[in-house]
């Protein structure tokens, strides 16, 4: 039996049209889709992704509308309301996120960003937001190793640096001399484990060490060459604005990888392509 997860995406079985919208089936029940949210191939029997929540009137509804976290996760989130039950942030769909005064660090102000975390209450069975975020995160782990690449969400400014929440389960830093250009607290960017210190604590990088990129490259370029026939228009003479839209890296990371190849006679090199041996 098909049962719907609140605020999850979700695959569901359209079931039948009303003039509100498409039912969906949720095993216990249909959940509705309304008409603004219906897409071409939106067909009795066929399957349609959406995400489910309560709407203003604690009904559920699906909505192809993307929130900007789903349950369990973190964003950076705007604070747009207040009333006597708490602060009402921003979460990219019609119904905004409430964060009661008790799941609240400090309190809220209209206008600001915040980093908040979506859990269903399950009395309620509604969605509802925290900034008490450190319950819900590690603060050590055995579970990453050195140069995973991870998505990090920047939580905070320290005196170090930027406190970064990893895969949304662990808390992770970035120091000072790690950070290169622009990066503010709520941006979303991809990162590498730096090293997990002996306390279990991660140190991060946004960089792999050049070694370990050329090493990811290679395997890249073999990957793009088999799915290509063996041949990709790009050379050690391509242009870098070339290069950085095809693997986004600078046009000497790209060489030091073609060389690489070369040596081990994995590919030939010409003015105008590379072809796998």
């Amino acid at each position: 039996m098909v049962m719907a997860s609140i605020g999850q995406w979700n695959t569901l079985e359209i079931v039948d049209r009303i003039d509100a919208g498409l039912l969906l089936d949720a095993g216990d029940c249909n959940i509705l889709m309304p008409n603004r949210y219906i897409y071409e191939g939106c067909e009795i029997g066929e399957t349609a992704d959406v995400f489910v929540y309560p709407d203003t009137t604690d009904r559920l509804i699906a909505t192809t509308e993307r929130p900007y976290a789903v349950v369990g996760e973190f964003a950076s989130l705007r604070c747009v309301d207040l009333n006597p039950t708490g602060a009402f942030v921003e979460l990219g769909l019609l119904k905004q996120l409430l964060v009661p005064y008790a799941m609240q660090s400090h309190e809220l102000e209209v206008g600001k960003d915040y980093i908040v975390r979506v859990y269903l209450d399950e009395k309620t069975q509604r969605l509802v937001g925290t900034t008490k975020l450190n319950k819900y995160l590690n603060d050590e782990t055995t579970e990453y190793v050195e140069d995973q690449e991870v998505d990090l969400l920047i939580a905070a400014r320290t005196d170090l640096g930027y406190k970064a929440i990893i895969n949304h389960t662990n808390w992770g830093l970035l120091y000072e001399d790690q950070v290169f250009g622009d990066l503010k607290v709520g941006h979303k960017v991809t990162g590498y484990v730096y090293m997990t210190r002996p306390d279990g604590k991660i140190d991060l990088s946004l960089h792999l060490p050049a070694e370990k990129k050329v090493e990811a490259l290679t395997t890249q370029i073999i990957n793009e060459l088999d799915e290509n026939g063996g041949t990709l228009p790009l050379s050690d003479k391509s242009p870098p604005e070339a290069i950085y839209e095809a693997f986004s890296v600078s046009k000497k990371t790209f060489k030091r990888a073609l060389g690489s190849l070369y040596k081990d006679k994995l590919i030939m090199i010409e003015s105008d392509k590379i072809t796998k041996l």
